[in-house]
């Protein structure tokens, strides 16, 4: 009987030297849920489980170039994109999705480190919003990321309701950064409310939550799960690493996802 091929992430990630986050984060949870990553550096950082020190972003000729390779030889099912470090990446990026736009890409908008380090300027912010976000099928902000996307003030519905007119076709707005006692997640498909899903909040922060969601729900919508039930999935396998995290450094603990 011959053995079923794993389908195949593209992922677009920075490389975290602590292993909590970024490219290492994309690699584990994607292979956990069955697939294979296909990884492309963005950027090389320096940080701790604290924060991010420095970072710099790998060339984007390079990037684009790695990605072609990649995809004229691999059937590339999804495509994740976290950290991209600079607006000519995003660009880089961008000229592919013309000649693939039939891969569904889930969008980590990473535009600061857990430890509150920048890792966005405004051409790449501007770049993300006009390039990248138009042609995502799932993003993932948390609450100060659909804010600073939408240059709002406002309350975080409205601006997930304008990243659905922005045209991000699904946006999972992650409930980590509210007052809430327990911590609710929204998913928001043309403007509205599609489903809630809700979990006891945890007192630990954690390095690489975020990408650990991203990628699961990468790997989740290359085999062709539909939206709801991937981000439930998600969810739930996200919280179940969170809850197993292991302390490994003086910071944020580090997701286990290797449960």
């Amino acid at each position: 009987m011959k053995q079923q091929k794993p389908p195949v992430v593209l992922c677009f990630s920075g490389l975290d030297p602590t292993g909590g986050a970024g490219i290492q984060a994309d690699i584990e949870a994607i292979a956990k849920h069955g697939c294979h990553a296909a990884p492309i550096i963005t950027a090389n950082t320096v940080q701790d489980t604290t924060n991010v020190i420095s970072f710099k972003p790998v060339d984007a000729a390079l990037i684009l170039k790695q990605a072609r390779t990649v995809l004229k030889d691999m059937p590339v099912s999804a495509i994740k994109i976290g950290m991209l470090g600079s607006g000519e990446t995003a660009e880089a990026i961008y000229t592919l999705f013309r000649q693939y736009s039939d891969i569904p890409v889930i969008l980590d908008p990473v535009l600061a480190a857990g430890g509150g380090t920048s890792l966005a300027q405004k051409n790449l912010i501007d770049a993300i919003n006009t390039l990248i976000i138009p042609r995502t099928y799932i993003l993932t902000p948390n609450v100060p990321e659909a804010l600073l996307l939408t240059n709002s003030k406002a309350q975080a519905e409205s601006a997930a309701q304008l990243l659905n007119k922005m045209g991000a076709k699904y946006v999972l707005l992650t409930g980590t950064h509210t007052k809430n006692p327990d911590v609710i997640h929204k998913l928001y498909f043309k403007s509205k409310n599609q489903k809630s899903f809700t979990y006891k909040r945890l007192q630990n922060e954690y390095h690489g939550s975020g990408c650990t969601l991203a990628a699961s729900l990468a790997a989740l919508i290359a085999q062709k799960m539909d939206p709801v039930n991937a981000c439930q999935n998600a969810l739930d396998f996200t919280y179940k690493a969170l809850i197993n995290a292991n302390n490994l450094g003086n910071g944020q603990l580090i997701p286990n996802r290797n449960i």
